[in-house]
């Protein structure tokens, strides 16, 4: 796995939530939009500021944090 040299986390910006280099951009933001059904250049168009290497790194980046945690809050499959 190459470095997620695009997400960022400091604890005075956006309250220390993931986000995309020199932006407000956060992870969670991009993922909410893709999980909504947005495609990549969905996203691209409504932040131009993104790049779609940025979204592919916040894809990288929760998929190793969800990898990372044990939710006993959801179902479990049959």
């Amino acid at each position: 796995m190459k470095p997620l040299d695009r997400i960022t986390i400091n604890p005075e910006i956006c309250l220390g939530q993931p986000t995309i280099r020199g932006t407000r951009i956060t992870v969670s933001t991009i993922l909410k939009l893709l999980a909504a059904g947005k495609t990549v250049q969905e996203v691209l168009e409504a932040y131009p500021e993104l790049e779609a290497e940025d979204i592919y790194q916040a894809l990288a980046y929760a998929a190793w944090h969800v990898s990372e945690q044990v939710h006993p809050d959801l179902p479990e499959q049959a």
